[in-house]
């Protein structure tokens, strides 16, 4: 189901869904509380969706992450509990869109279960899913994917991303700012040091595609944060700057990784944050 946002059209998209623990999906915070709102199967593994956006603007059709796509050994599909259905590419074909048909390709940070979707392996090469797209990467998150640490290792594959290189694809993003007509992107640090949101902005209306920042509706309280985040006080500092703004603008959130939820309106009452539901997830 779309979006309007202002005159620009917003479709989340499905590569379907995965698992990951539990208690790293919601950090500090107790099994108790978290499995009220995501309750954990026989593993710890709660469910995730991957729902990337498909944003139409100025004639231009933009992909917003691009899932996990079809390269996971079986090993890792297993542990992450990989069901992608007819992910991305039929998601898109239901739109009566193709991979070429996609101009741009706007990354929020490089980890596989947002990147893999970017590349697949064609006669034993691997090769860029989307030939014709520029994707705009941050160059911050592009040399931390380059150069992996011991902690972040486990969640950057260079087979996702560096054939689009080589292909001359990449265009870097150095700043935060506009980079389409009405999309914008704003660093927010906390998950990666350069993860970032993206924003849309047309006739009044805004959405904020929040990404890892706040991947499900459950972790929209301040305090709620991945275990995952290397930075996690940078990610309280961003929900404290982004949410109390989405409250009072009645912004549009898209959530990347909710179950059941697509895209909501942020309200408050009382102090207390919920999402106002708008669309579920495809």
């Amino acid at each position: 189901m779309k979006v309007k946002i202002g005159d620009i059209e917003v479709v989340p998209l499905s590569d379907g869904i995965f698992r990951l623990d539990g208690g790293a999906m919601f950090g500090v915070v107790p099994k108790t509380l978290w499995s009220r709102v995501a309750p954990g199967d026989e593993l710890n593994r709660i469910t995730m969706s991957v729902t990337p956006l498909l944003i139409r603007t100025a004639g231009l059709n933009v992909l917003v992450d691009a899932g996990i796509g079809d390269k996971l050994p079986p090993k890792l599909v297993d542990i992450y509990a990989v069901e992608r259905g007819a992910g991305l590419p039929g998601s898109l074909a239901a739109l009566g869109l193709g991979p070429a048909d996609i101009d741009v390709v706007l990354m929020t940070h490089l980890h596989f279960d947002h990147a893999g979707g970017l590349t697949t392996v064609v006669d034993g090469i691997v090769r860029p899913v989307f030939p014709s797209a520029r994707h705009l990467i941050r160059r911050g998150e592009w040399d931390d994917a380059m150069h992996p640490h011991a902690r972040s290792r486990a969640s950057y594959f260079p087979e996702n991303y560096v054939p689009v290189q080589k292909a001359g694809l990449v265009e870097f993003i150095e700043d935060d700012g506009e980079v389409l007509p009405g999309v914008s992107v704003w660093r927010t640090g906390g998950h990666t040091a350069h993860h970032q949101i993206v924003r849309i902005d047309s006739q009044g209306q805004t959405g904020l595609y929040l990404a890892d920042l706040v991947p499900t509706a459950a972790h929209v309280p301040d305090p709620w944060i991945m275990g995952y985040d290397l930075y996690p006080m940078e990610t309280l500092a961003a929900k404290q700057r982004w949410l109390p703004e989405a409250v009072r603008g009645e912004y549009v959130i898209f959530f990347e990784h909710d179950p059941a939820l697509a895209a909501g309106v942020l309200r408050e009452e009382e102090g207390r944050r919920y999402v106002e539901p708008l669309v579920s997830r495809p």
